[in-house]
């Protein structure tokens, strides 16, 4: 409650500290006094801007320690929900979901027992549906069964013979699709995949069947030939381009045919790479102490080269991700410009990365005559896999789990789609147009995002932003 101002206050009386807020001022207070009370009153009122900040977070007033730790909670898991939102991996994982239905309705198109009851479609609808779901539903459990777990086995060893079967498969894959990866992590395009893993192979076929030695020395000698004969190939591509400036997608695809035929010749050649007495162009057997011995038996499909591409992949990760040389690389990758003014040799990181990247793919030559085609080798041992390393990098985002895993959904989708072509009679281009598919999706994230209504990366962050600036504006 305010006290009144006695009326017989002296001139030049200061007025009280503790005068409260609202006290009356006398007419014969000192100049400059009632100023002094105006501005402590508008000290200790809120602004309109303060006061609607408190009404907008009520909690700083009124949160207990449990409530703002139950806070904190929520945001954590709303920020984690919108890095996985935002993130890349569920674009990646939308995209083969699409593919997917994408080759089914192609499956149900062109299935005759479809196009047959189509036919009557509005006399019996059901008939119709019946039939595209027997059609898909039949080629992608067959393509299920036939590359991951075959649910019809007598025991569980049997069961899990196809998904053994898909890593053998996907083991080229891996080592070829990592050497791909890092050299788009520089910012290169090495589309010589298989021309490297072309002169891998002869190289390791040469060491495999000339030398008898001890399979401890006979197996990493042959692999350490093929990471050479990848490395040499990758390399020529590295010197032309960092001396010459030529372009490295026109050099690895023109040495890819350089290789196709130069390997063609040492197989036609006798006492280079052809069979001793054989008119045919074809080498001799790998030797049995250069053949990757199988971890778990005969008849499963898993071999030591799997352990050799697990041991490929940490390699690569440590590479790219902790060492300094994998931070050169991927900074002539971003901004070659910024390299320079930081002192790089942009020249030759670029011969280094070709280097390695062709060593990498090196491995996926080596394992074909040591693991896939141990009788003998053509120049047909490539077998497509130098062009599906580059989907397989552009599915794993360049990154060496990424392209482990793309590796292996490949690996499943070739063995499966040989079992869907026996069971069901479908044609095992399919599997390409899946693949094709795939890229295709995977290359537009923002069709993804569309078709799934999913925010673009950054949308919230923006509109946040904006909201802050009006109101900074404002006050």
């Amino acid at each position: 409650m305010s006290t009144p101002t006695p009326d017989n206050t002296q001139p030049g009386t200061p007025v009280p500290e503790n005068t409260q807020p609202g006290t009356p001022v006398p007419d014969d207070a000192q100049p400059g006094t009632a100023h002094r009370v105006d501005a402590a009153t508008a000290a200790e009122t809120p602004t309109d801007d303060r006061l609607q900040d408190v009404e907008a977070t009520p909690h700083l007033m009124t949160d207990s320690a449990d409530d703002t730790e139950r806070r904190a909670g929520a945001d954590r898991w709303q920020a984690a929900l919108q890095n996985v939102i935002g993130g890349s991996a569920l674009v990646t994982v939308l995209a083969v979901f699409l593919a997917l239905v994408a080759c089914g309705i192609l499956i149900a198109i062109t299935d005759e027992n479809v196009r047959a009851a189509a036919g009557y479609f509005f006399a019996r609808p059901a008939d119709t549906l019946q039939a595209i779901g027997t059609a898909v539903g039949g080629a992608y459990a067959s393509l299920f069964q036939g590359s991951v777990i075959n649910f019809g086995a007598d025991s569980f060893q049997q069961a899990i013979v196809p998904l053994t079967r898909s890593i053998d498969y996907a083991v080229p894959l891996v080592a070829a699709g990592l050497g791909i990866a890092l050299s788009f992590r520089a910012g290169l395009f090495n589309i010589g995949g298989q021309g490297q893993i072309l002169m891998g192979a002869a190289a390791a076929g040469w060491v495999g069947f000339s030398f008898d030695l001890p399979a401890a020395v006979h197996i990493p000698l042959t692999i350490i030939a093929g990471i050479v004969g990848g490395a040499v190939w990758g390399g020529i591509v590295g010197v032309l381009k960092a001396r010459t400036g030529a372009n490295e997608v026109v050099l690895t695809i023109m040495l890819n045919y350089v290789a196709l035929y130069l390997v063609s010749y040492l197989l036609r050649t006798p006492g280079l790479l052809q069979a001793a007495g054989s008119t045919n162009p074809i080498s001799p057997a790998t030797k049995d102490s250069a053949v990757l011995p199988a971890l778990f038996g005969p008849r499963y499909g898993v071999d030591l080269g799997f352990v050799v591409a697990i041991i490929a992949v940490v390699v690569v990760w440590w590479l790219v991700n902790k060492s300094s040389l994998g931070f050169r690389f991927r900074t002539i990758g971003e901004n070659p410009r910024a390299a320079r003014v930081a002192g790089m040799s942009v020249p030759a990181l670029t011969i280094w990365v070709l280097v390695l990247s062709g060593a990498l793919v090196g491995i996926a030559g080596a394992y074909q005559v040591q693991g896939a085609v141990t009788s003998g080798f053509t120049s047909n041992i490539d077998a497509g896999i130098g062009f599906d390393a580059i989907t397989v990098a552009l599915l794993g985002r360049s990154k060496p789990w990424g392209v482990f895993w793309a590796a292996i959904l490949f690996g499943v989708l070739k063995n499966g789609g040989y079992a869907m072509q026996a069971a069901n009679g479908i044609p095992i281009d399919i599997v390409g147009v899946i693949q094709a598919l795939i890229v295709l999706f995977i290359a537009a994230p923002p069709l993804v995002r569309a078709i799934f209504r999913i925010p673009q990366p950054g949308a919230r962050k923006r509109t946040r932003t904006s909201k802050n600036s009006k109101k900074a504006v404002a006050a």
